[in-house]
């Protein structure tokens, strides 16, 4: 089988990707810096799958880096890029870091693709393109609004980008995925999702908090124009989004792509809120999680879900988990980092 460059491979979302990939026969080459990970979820990647990936310590902000590693695997086909930092509330603070990091990373990857014969990447996007969407649930030809976050506005230029690129004539095809909110972690609590320092991401923090790591969750906002004032979120499963990116590398390799870029929605289709989410996690695990409400965060948008219909007809993909059986695997995942020791 063809041989994917999974960069970011060990984070949250890539790692699951890694798994999956895998699963389906393909030879999987990480490269990751492991600012927001461990070099650990190698060894739970083997542990699920049988097969060690290939990994590399690097940062592909880095050319020369990524120059040695295309040196090194003559037989990368496929790239999925998930190098990117990925939290709204810490780009608003912090927007240098965000564009270096997630812009340069992209233009070097895709300087390289033409001449080391790559055929594809799947882009890592997101649902933050739309901003704060006119209406729900979002289609794909939904308007791209005026980012509301650096990190917003790094999905938005990294699309623009990739556009140009293949437009201007680039050999390579791309397929970019709009995510909605991943959660959860592997059946198995192998890999989850486990950020370095105090989680920026909702479901982490709320399982911390369960466990009794962090003292109370902050809901941000309870006066937003939502039935109970918190912000909604479409939160899907993180193994049925990493099987999506299969099925688009898939899509791209065996040339049955409708057109050199495409775009899909990756969501359930149900808009979840804040609230109604500690609810489900409290009834599905019987554990109740401290909270209590605070102002509104910067760079939030009140609501969006998705309309994944397009994914589910074109990419012949779909969501299948349910709300409670992902929050069922983020507390058993919780719970596996503290048996051994971890959190």
């Amino acid at each position: 089988m063809d041989r994917i460059l999974v960069t970011g491979g060990t984070g949250y979302i890539g790692s699951h990707t890694v798994v999956e990939l895998q699963q389906a026969g393909y030879k999987v080459v990480i490269i990751d810096n492991l600012s927001n990970s461990s070099r650990d979820v190698v060894d739970g990647i083997e542990r699920i799958t049988g097969v060690r990936p290939d990994f590399v310590e690097g940062d592909c902000t880095d050319m020369e880096t990524l120059i040695k590693l295309f040196a090194d695997y003559k037989d990368i086909k496929g790239i999925i890029n998930f190098a990117a930092s990925k939290a709204v509330g810490e780009s608003v603070s912090k927007p240098i870091l965000y564009y270096r990091n997630n812009l340069v990373t992209l233009l070097n990857l895709l300087e390289l693709m033409d001449s080391n014969g790559v055929k594809g990447m799947v882009f890592s996007s997101s649902c933050t393109v739309y901003g704060e969407p006119d209406e729900n649930p979002v289609t794909e030809k939904a308007p791209i609004k005026k980012a509301t976050s650096p990190y917003g506005n790094t999905k938005q230029i990294s699309e623009e980008i990739i556009s140009d690129v293949i437009n201007a004539g680039a050999s390579f095809k791309s397929v970019i995925l709009r995510y909605f909110n991943p959660v959860g972690a592997h059946p198995s609590a192998e890999i989850g999702e486990l950020p370095n320092g105090v989680p920026q991401n909702l479901i982490p923090y709320l399982t911390q908090t369960a466990i009794g790591i962090r003292n109370e969750l902050s809901v941000f906002g309870d006066d937003y124009d939502t039935p109970d004032g918190s912000c909604i979120r479409d939160y899907i499963n993180v193994v049925d989004l990493a099987k999506a990116h299969v099925i688009a590398v898939e899509r791209m390799l065996q040339d049955k792509s409708e057109n050199k870029i495409e775009i899909f929605n990756l969501g359930t289709g149900q808009g979840v809120s804040v609230l109604e989410l500690i609810n489900v996690f409290e009834e599905a695990t019987g554990v109740k999680v401290p909270h209590r409400i605070v102002g509104r965060r910067a760079g939030d948008i009140e609501k969006v879900w998705a309309d994944p219909l397009y994914a589910n007809e074109v990419l012949g993909w779909k969501a299948t988990s349910t709300l409670a059986d992902t929050m069922r695997s983020a507390w058993a995942w919780q719970k596996r980092l503290r048996e051994r020791g971890i959190m």
